[in-house]
């Protein structure tokens, strides 16, 4: 079996409403049960930032502007049909909407949800998501965001 190099892009994306807690954006599928963060691979020639950007617009259908620079998670899976074993790389940026709604998101995604960061984590399916939705909640609860 061959090892292959892989990355993805994607993003936290969160909104304080008043009076509200904190707010963040997952991407749900119905079969096979997945919760996740927005991310995906990028076309040939985009930055990593302009990968971010165009997959969470796709997946969610909000526009967003990126604030920095969260956490790079990684992680194995094997297709068993291409015979490789792939070491996987997600870099994940936290953003603030612009524009668009959940209403617009793509077919790649059954869910698209708005919720409180707490519900998120306990929704998330996989833990090194979770971690990086942890660390949103410490950056957001440190100085503001771009001092």
């Amino acid at each position: 079996m061959r090892t292959e190099r892989a990355e993805s892009f994607g993003g936290v994306v969160h909104r304080k409403l008043p009076e509200g807690p904190l707010e963040v954006i997952i991407v749900g599928r119905r079969d096979p049960g997945i919760w996740g963060l927005p991310k995906g691979t990028p076309n040939p020639g985009e930055s990593m930032e302009e990968t971010a950007k165009r997959e969470v617009r796709e997946e969610t259908g909000v526009e967003v502007e990126i604030e920095r620079k969260i956490d790079v998670i990684e992680y194995w899976f094997v297709r068993a049909a291409i015979d490789t074993r792939f070491h996987k790389f997600v870099h994940f940026y936290l953003m603030r909407p612009i524009g668009g709604d959940t209403s617009l998101h793509d077919h790649e995604h059954d869910f698209v949800e708005w919720l409180p960061i707490e519900e998120a984590k306990a929704l998330l399916s996989y833990q090194n998501e979770v971690r990086v939705l942890e660390k949103t909640e410490a950056l957001l609860a440190g100085p503001e965001v771009g001092d």
